[in-house]
């Protein structure tokens, strides 16, 4: 075949390859006695579970015996592993701890700041058939018992909505079984370099309670240990005179993390067609400190002042009932998720660096300076409800299609409270002593949509599938934020009715009271050709969609939608009998009008609809079993993400758009960010390579597996300069937050196994590389960026782990 001869040189040039890694011929199945690789099976077009190699999308997956494998735990483990997914986690109030993380793929971020009145995520993430986004960060959910973790990379709008303009992560659970008895568990002990000892405790148990019905438990307990180390230190501010101390919260290893929950799963099989699952799962877990460290304190170190904590507490109830009407599979998912969070943040970086640069201080009743230094009291509670209801034809049929409905509303309580203990009342918010500024509000985000897929067999090997998504969404933001009105003369108690009636959330009044409403559509158009029963090519042109929402600030106006244009070509091959997989993706996305979030000249959070981006780039995996007893996996992704059109950084007066034209702007020379500046987070390449080779020892299985993580620099802030709040006098951004150099790590696992025990070790981030996940400044980057936190890597990491299952 032409395929086979010009594309698929099984000869030569398949030696050629062998012998660079192996240093001898081509193995085959038939040389090594082995069997080829597993099938690999994944639901992402939401027909069923299908073969992965037959699916036309760039698809990473981490099933559960890889998560193991490579001692992956939560989301910040798995996530070195997806080449295209990256993630930011800090700034403002934020602890760059668990549960925080703002995901990115294919390079599609423009660095917000993940303000809790920002923009919704790029990235959607679903737990089983249920989203689970939210725009405080990804929820920390165990990898414990997962079946696996589906990396969908470009636009996913046509199937998964709003939140999947750049891509969708789906953590799969291993389901109730009726079929036979099961459990399991493993004890962990671990210690971290420069820090503490941690556990895990996990277990599960799957009880048939009949010949249709089943329950599944999996429970755990987890302690990180800390690493980051509060230290003894003084601070002078400059116009004020007051010396503060912080050695009332100096402390070692002060960034800890502690887990404890549970997942009670029942699967009834009703009849042959029809089954029911219900899922009931939550977590308690609460971080201590911060994950990131001040450099000009010292390595993996801060000096903070007030204490710091987070305390993140979710559950989750989930249905989900399949069944046939007639010859169409039909599938309703619902489900009801509640989010609290709490903690108190240190912010006396703002206080300082504000006096320092704007003589920023306050006084007492009498009109005395006092210690302005600012901590930070919030709590946040998220309520979403989803429901879908989906119909699809049978899979065997040259016509199929998968028709649906999506509904979701999540309401988010907002309670930010920025404190002064010494503050005299003429400066606090009325009812709220010693509060310099507050946010008081409820945010409410509605998705309404209607979808569907079609697939026809042009021929018995190239099909033609088009996606059609029309949706309506509503947000709107309601309550009060600001300061007194003896500080600012246009924002907070300044914008309240007087006599002042207090708002129903609990401020002193409503000043913000807005929504906005979006109507609109996503599409897809795919052609997939089955060259033969291993290889398959596919062409696709997607779209992917963001809905707009409210800028608290009176004065500027509701910013709008943002789309994603996707052109990808694809390939899926096996070779040498099925003993190597290689599939890629090759892609040229546009991103449009895309929203743009930056803290103000006022630090307040504004945003924006920009210009236009453009990201060109390449992806691509490749799992070969070299022999029975060896087998490497590899994965990387380059991304070209940069600027198309220019960033002044300015609004326009009339339509609150952000300035491209830069001469009409207040700060036109030079811009903000030039055309072509390479967009922030996302390293330009990102790669892994795991090696594991398996063999007998005294009649136990053995194993010993390496694990290199690359990936290159990247700058934090897609800005290169911006005016000061002070001055007005242009700031080099990059030059003042800095850049995250590009690093690498390297991982060495081993162990043995028999029967239905096992032992094994890791040793993670072995040569202890402190690479920098990322920068961040605890307010406005003009102010407080003189004065970057490195969100680091973790430390090297050994760990030891004694499992049984039953």
């Amino acid at each position: 075949m032409f395929w086979e001869t010009l594309i698929k040189p099984r000869n030569l040039a398949s030696a050629l390859l062998a012998t660079s890694v192996l240093g001898g011929l081509p193995a085959t199945a038939e040389d090594t006695g082995a069997i080829g690789l597993e099938t690999v099976t994944v639901s992402a077009q939401k027909v069923g579970e299908q073969d992965l190699q037959k699916v036309p999308l760039s698809i990473t997956v981490l099933d559960g015996g890889k998560l193991e494998e490579l001692h992956a735990s939560d989301f910040r483990d798995f996530v070195r592993f997806l080449p295209s997914v990256s993630f930011t986690a800090g700034g403002q109030g934020a602890s760059g701890g668990p549960g925080q993380a703002t995901i990115s793929m294919r390079g599609v971020t423009n660095g917000a700041d993940g303000n809790h009145s920002g923009p919704l995520p790029t990235v959607g993430v679903y737990l089983d058939e249920q989203p689970i986004t939210t725009i405080g960060g990804t929820l920390d959910v165990p990898t414990y018992d997962l079946e696996r973790v589906e990396a969908l990379a470009g636009p996913q709008g046509t199937l998964y909505g709003a939140s999947s303009e750049a891509g969708t992560i789906r953590l799969i659970t291993n389901k109730p079984d009726t079929e036979k008895f099961s459990a399991g568990y493993e004890l962990e002990g671990n210690t971290v370099d420069h820090g503490g000892f941690g556990y895990g405790l996990r277990g599960f148990v799957n009880i048939p309670v009949s010949d249709h019905a089943a329950i599944r438990l999996v429970a755990w307990d987890e302690h990180d240990a800390g690493y980051i180390d509060n230290v003894h230190g003084t601070r002078t501010y400059p116009t004020a005179g007051f010396t503060v101390d912080n050695a009332a919260v100096v402390k070692n290893d002060y960034n800890t993390t502690d887990k404890l929950g549970a997942r009670l799963a029942l699967g009834i099989d009703l009849d042959d067609t029809w089954t029911i699952n219900t899922t009931l799962i939550g977590q308690l877990e609460k971080s201590n400190g911060i994950g990131g460290f001040d450099p000009a304190v010292g390595d993996l170190k801060v000096t903070h002042y007030f204490p710091e904590f987070v305390k993140d507490h979710w559950y989750q109830a989930a249905l989900t009932v399949t069944g046939k009407i007639g010859n169409l599979d039909l599938t309703y998912s619902g489900s009801y998720m509640d989010r609290r969070g709490s903690g108190e943040s240190d912010y006396t970086d703002y206080t300082f660096w504000y006096d320092k640069l704007a003589g920023y201080y306050f006084t007492d009743n009498s009109g005395n300076a006092v210690d302005s230094s600012q901590y930070i009291l919030f709590k946040d509670q998220y309520t979403k409800w989803s429901n879908e209801v989906r119909l699809s034809s049978p899979t065997d049929q040259p016509l199929r299609f998968v028709v649906g409905l999506f509904h979701e509303r999540q309401v988010h309580n907002i309670l930010q409270d920025y404190k002064v203990n010494a503050l005299g009342s003429d400066f606090a918010i009325p009812g709220w002593p010693q509060t310099l500024w507050l946010t008081d509000q409820q945010r409410i985000d509605r998705d309404l949509a209607a979808f569907g897929q079609v697939t026809y067999d042009i021929l018995p090997n190239l099909s033609l599938t088009a996606g059609l998504r029309v949706f309506d969404a509503t947000t709107s933001l309601e309550g009060f934020f600001g300061l007194a009105d003896t500080i600012s003369s246009h924002t907070g108690v300044a914008n309240c009715a007087v006599p002042l009636v207090p708002s129903r959330f609990g401020g002193p009044c409503t000043n913000v009271n807005k929504h906005v409403y979006e109507w609109g559509e996503t599409h897809k158009f795919n052609l997939q050709w089955q060259v033969d029963d291993e290889d398959m090519l596919y062409a696709t042109y997607s779209t992917g969609f963001r809905p707009g929402g409210i800028n608290r600030v009176a004065s500027l106006p509701n910013y709008a939608s943002d789309s994603l244009d996707n052109y990808e070509i694809g390939w899926k091959t096996s070779w040498f009998g099925n003993m190597l997989r290689w599939n890629g993706a090759a892609y040229w996305e546009d991103w449009n009008k895309f929203q743009f979030a930056f803290l103000g000249l006022n630090s307040l959070t504004q945003i924006a609809n920009a210009g236009s981006a453009r990201i060109q780039g390449v992806e691509s995996d490749v799992t070969w079993q070299v022999s029975d007893s060896f087998t490497l996996f590899g994965a990387g992704a380059y991304n070209y993400a940069r600027l198309t059109k220019v960033y002044c950084g300015d609004l326009d007066s009339v339509t609150g758009a952000l300035d491209t034209t830069c001469p009409n702007a207040t700060y036109p020379y030079p811009p903000d960010a030039p055309k072509g500046t390479v967009l922030p987070s996302t390293p330009r390449f990102k790669g892994n390579l795991v090696g594991r080779y398996t063999f007998d020892v005294a009649g136990l299985d053995a194993h010993l597996q390496g694990a290199l993580v690359y990936q290159t620099g990247a700058y934090p802030d897609v800005r290169v300069q911006a005016p000061s709040p002070v001055t007005g006098a242009e700031i080099p951004i990059r030059q003042v937050l800095g850049k995250m150099p590009g690093y690498a790590t390297f991982d060495l696992a081993g162990g043995i196994a028999h029967d239905n025990w096992a032992v094994d070790f890791s040793a993670q981030n072995l040569f202890d590389e402190r690479g920098q996940v990322y920068r961040y400044a605890y307010c406005t980057t003009q102010i407080c960026g003189y004065q970057p936190y490195i969100l680091p890597t973790k430390p090297r990491f050994f760990s030891i782990t004694v499992s049984q299952k039953f």
